[in-house]
């Protein structure tokens, strides 16, 4: 079913305002309204939600720009590896104490993690003719995830007992956020690569159509993957750095909004954004009130949605190509 552009944004953005006046009033904790403007509660869910709606919309539209480069509805930052590249970074920069640097140092550690990982997947998937066929990319990020989780895992048990949790709670993914300048800065980050993206949506039309055809009608095919993957891993790496590692959000909202709007990237990418924001933010909701006073990760939540998401996707591309 495809929806008109007039009446979907409004729609879209009507839920993100329904998600964000939910996720404010759900929770273990019940808050009146007249107690609301002086509530401390109150001031951590609206951090929390602000950073659920960054959050969503940046791996949102990170899986937009992996699927578009990769001709390839399953490709994902975290089924690529990305997602693990970029917390491999964000937590050797905690352990090694980087952060009284300032704000910048994990997005900055967590971008380099997710360019190097994205860099290893792709080379290990490059054939000798220059190109990476989607089913060895897809392998070649799953077995790089696996190597890097281990890595990780390998970190944790040199830890101490509070470094511990705290990297576990992370790597869990949550949007428990504490850091207000960590906040903005991924805010900034995500919202000037989403610009980007809108702003080069047509280089991104013409590369679903492969390189050669991209290539032929004029477009500098090798830059615009650089560029594009580097975006990418950009927003990701910034936001794993502030919510650590959540799965699947870049796959199951653009494919829904694919369904939806088409595959012309000028009207997918903005409503994959909102999707994804609105998205993230009930998900977080839930996982804070379906067994309250218990919070469940919000990485929990995607990735029991998004790994049966995944297997549906993978089964009907093998049942459309044989």
């Amino acid at each position: 079913m495809r929806v008109r552009p007039f009446a979907l944004y409004p729609l879209l953005i009507g839920v993100v305002l329904l998600a964000f006046l939910a996720a404010l009033f759900l929770g273990a904790a019940r808050v009146p309204i007249a107690e609301m403007p002086e509530s401390g509660i109150i001031r951590l869910r609206v951090a929390r939600i602000l950073l659920g709606l960054v959050a969503g919309a940046g791996l949102s539209v990170a899986g937009v720009l992996f699927q578009a480069l990769l001709r390839n509805p399953l490709a994902d930052p975290y089924v690529l590896g990305v997602s693990s590249g970029a917390g491999l970074g964000a937590v050797t920069a905690i352990l090694a104490g980087l952060g009284v640097w300032g704000a910048w140092t994990l997005p900055a550690a967590a971008f380099l993690g997710a360019a190097a990982s994205m860099a290893l997947v792709y080379g290990l998937a490059r054939t000798p003719g220059g190109g990476a066929p989607t089913h060895t990319l897809l392998l070649a990020g799953v077995v790089v995830s696996a190597v890097l989780g281990s890595l990780l895992m390998f970190l944790v048990s040199l830890s101490t007992a509070e470094e511990v949790h705290n990297v576990l709670w992370w790597l869990l993914g949550n949007l428990q956020i504490f850091d207000v300048p960590l906040l903005v800065l991924v805010a900034v980050v995500v919202v000037a690569g989403i610009l980007l993206a809108a702003l080069r949506a047509r280089d991104l039309n013409v590369m679903t159509l492969g390189e050669e055809p991209a290539a032929h009608v004029g477009l500098n095919v090798e830059r615009a993957k650089f560029f594009f993957f580097v975006l990418a891993s950009l927003i990701t790496g910034a936001v794993v750095s502030a919510c650590g590692l959540i799965g699947f959000v870049g796959l199951i909202v653009p494919h829904a909004m694919r369904l939806i709007v088409g595959p012309d990237h000028r009207r997918l990418l903005p409503a994959s954004a909102l999707a994804g924001a609105a998205f993230m933010v009930l998900a977080d909701a839930f996982g804070r009130s379906v067994i309250a006073p218990r919070d469940i990760p919000v990485g929990v939540i995607t990735a029991f949605l998004g790994g049966p998401f995944f297997l549906y996707l993978l089964k009907r591309r093998r049942t459309t190509h044989g």
